[in-house]
């Protein structure tokens, strides 16, 4: 079975628990992310038992740098020895500042969270940032692929806007994927299936606790692997 284009949010409580995660779901799936949560906690180690546990999975290391261009630049630089495939930016510290991060870390993609899934109409109209957020998310993601940015971070809803504003020069990420649409949310606002997040142009899904608090976590993986992988054959 082709791994499926799914990062596996591995949002967990102690290292065991995510390399535990990360064993069961890595056949399946295409790569792994690790939080600010468990780097926090854990640093380095948390990178290491992830690789361990999923060799032949890509490393999105999901830390959301956003400081002046010289704090980001030395912070990406500072994590160059775990060599993420991916390292998230927050869009809005403006094309100084995800200039910096890439130049810094040119192996690595940078990856320009837009708006967060979290975030709805009126969150963004309570901080002031011009909307509506589809079209908050477009201006953001052109100027990160502008500035240097290799993927971008918007939710399912905006996947296909943000598509045909940038065209295949980024990798579009999403959030806010939830397999079953009669299901909860938790924290998200901004939410679509994977199977929508992918036809609207999606490159990589995340996903979290539909598959980490599974009572299985491989047969949760496997089995939404083999839900895509039937709806993207011709």
């Amino acid at each position: 079975m082709t791994r499926a284009p799914i990062a596996v949010a591995l949002d967990g409580p102690d290292l065991e628990t995510i390399a535990a995660w990360a064993a069961a779901a890595g056949p399946s799936v295409s790569t792994m992310k690790v939080g600010l949560e468990t780097y926090l906690r854990d640093g380095a180690a948390a990178v290491r038992a992830v690789r361990e546990a999923a060799p032949d999975c890509a490393l999105f290391l999901d830390l959301k740098l956003h400081d002046i261009p010289n704090t980001v630049a030395g912070a990406s630089r500072s994590v160059a020895a775990i060599a993420p495939d991916f390292l998230t930016v927050h869009a809005s510290g403006g094309s100084a500042m995800i200039r910096a991060a890439a130049e810094a870390l040119p192996d690595t993609r940078i990856v320009a969270v837009t708006v967060l899934t979290s975030m709805s109409e009126d969150d963004l109209r309570a901080v002031g940032l011009l909307g509506p957020a589809i079209e908050a998310v477009r201006r953001l993601a052109a100027l990160s692929v502008a500035a240097g940015a290799r993927a971008i971070v918007c939710s399912p809803q905006e996947v296909a806007a943000v598509r045909a504003e940038v065209g295949d020069a980024a990798v579009l990420i999403t959030p806010g994927v939830r397999p079953d649409p009669a299901g909860s949310s938790d924290d998200q606002a901004r939410v679509a299936t994977p199977e929508r997040a992918l036809a609207d142009g999606a490159d990589l899904l995340v996903i979290g606790r539909p598959i980490t608090a599974a009572p299985d976590v491989a047969v949760a993986a496997r089995e939404l692997a083999l839900r895509l992988t039937r709806f993207s054959a011709p």
